[in-house]
């Protein structure tokens, strides 16, 4: 077998045939990583003298751009979740409001412990949660590879965590076995990934927004206005603990593609 060989068969995958239908790019190239794996394996096993897939190239996957919500449907979806008062709807609150306010992943929300949470300042006074502090705070996000970043956490995300931890974790504490989590589930034990997107799924179905919420929208969101909101690219991408700056610029794309549809809508000669 030639290089040519899996190249034509590459170009097949994509193009289709009669009685099959073309393959997309990311499909492609998970094939041809099985296939360079074969060839990899017959070449060392002394099976063929040569491996002809080690120089074929994967198609290249266009970037998708990250799905963003407006900020007026965030606000829509964290008052959809905090519907009644019970100790689910003041924890879930608390934990969206974390995951927008810090720009936090799913698994850095559930991983939170209590003393992550640092509000600088003393909470409620005289236990009226009005009267809260609205100085800075911070919460402190282990990410991937473990590697830690402090993010500042706003008034709104304080307040949330400051009501919820108040009002309904001791209840939902008493459950349990003791657990130093700050996000709990209603038997006491530490809320897990899948609990919490059930959460973001039954807010974004009270506000309307159907299937198009995932547990990564509100972060995506966080980054997108952000941006929009004049802030440094780099800044951003400390916030979000990217490792490098060209993960955070594929949210550039959705504020340039912003400011051209606002230009197509606006300008008296863009059409």
């Amino acid at each position: 077998m030639r290089e040519s060989d899996v190249t034509e068969f590459l170009a097949s995958l994509r193009e289709g045939g009669p009685e099959r239908v073309p393959l997309s790019a990311s499909s492609a190239a998970r094939t041809l990583i099985a296939v360079r794996g074969l060839h990899r394996f017959l070449a060392l096993e002394g099976a063929t003298a040569t491996d002809p897939a080690v120089g074929v190239a994967p198609p290249k996957v266009p970037k998708r751009l990250p799905k963003a919500i407006s900020v007026q449907q965030v606000e829509n979806l964290l008052s959809a979740a905090s519907l009644g008062d019970s100790a689910a709807a003041l924890r879930d609150r608390a934990m969206l409001e974390v995951l927008y306010g810090a720009g936090a992943r799913i698994s850095e929300a559930v991983g939170l412990d209590l003393d992550d949470i640092d509000f600088c300042e003393p909470g409620p006074r005289d236990a009226d949660l009005d009267d809260v502090n609205r100085g800075p705070g911070s919460v402190r996000l282990v990410g991937k590879g473990s590697k830690e970043r402090v993010v500042p956490l706003g008034s709104y995300a304080r307040e949330a965590v400051t009501a919820y931890t108040v009002r309904a974790r001791p209840s939902l504490a008493l459950r349990g076995k003791g657990t130093p989590a700050l996000f709990l589930n209603l038997r006491g034990g530490r809320l897990s990934r899948q609990g919490a997107w059930a959460a973001i799924h039954t807010a974004a179905e009270r506000a309307g927004l159907g299937d198009t919420v995932s547990p990564h929208t509100l972060r995506h969101s966080f980054a997108t206005h952000m941006l929009e909101g004049g802030a440094d690219v780099r800044v951003v991408q400390e916030l979000l603990g990217h490792a490098s700056v060209t993960t955070t610029q594929i949210y550039t794309m959705v504020t340039v593609q912003h400011l051209r549809e606002v230009y197509a809508e606006a300008h008296p000669r863009a059409r």
